[in-house]
């Protein structure tokens, strides 16, 4: 078990696949997306069409809340996070083409997403974590620890 709370984002984020990305309408309301996951670090990269409801908020406000929960069978076993950050729509290049490299290492099926002749079928984007509140209830009911992660969340 980490004993650190970066070491225990970092633990969920490389044992998770699947977070819920909640984004902001244009009138304000919250909308909430499913999506498949890499990270690396501190750093939080999901994919999905530029036509996306998604991909239009974080257009207009990068603002974002995720939540991650890991497989349990039992609630002793609940591991998650819920954190709080900056979404940026990676441009192409060095950026995007190391977001996609984490993507095919963890799901090789997304190569059939990418375009080799420079289409625009996949938007990446990275998630900056600002506030993390991790939960682990191997420490007991409800047991959450929360940090506030500085300008830059580097691992």
């Amino acid at each position: 078990m980490a004993t650190h709370p970066e070491a225990d984002i970092q633990d969920i984020l490389a044992l998770g696949q699947d977070m819920t990305l909640a984004s902001l309408l244009p009138d304000g309301a919250p909308h909430a997306s499913t999506v498949s996951y890499a990270s690396e670090g501190l750093r939080i990269y999901f994919g999905c069409s530029p036509a996306s409801q998604k991909a239009q908020n974080l257009a207009r406000d990068d603002r974002v809340a995720i939540t991650i929960t890991l497989p349990y069978r039992d609630w002793g076993e609940i591991r998650g996070l819920t954190l709080q950050g900056r979404a940026r729509r990676l441009p192409p290049g060095a950026e995007a083409d190391r977001a996609g490299l984490l993507f095919l290492q963890k799901f090789s099926e997304i190569a059939q997403y990418v375009s080799t002749d420079g289409g625009d079928e996949l938007a990446l984007f990275e998630v900056t974590p600002t506030n993390v509140a991790v939960l682990d209830y191997r420490q007991g009911f409800g047991h959450v620890t929360r940090t506030r992660l500085g300008a830059t969340a580097e691992a």
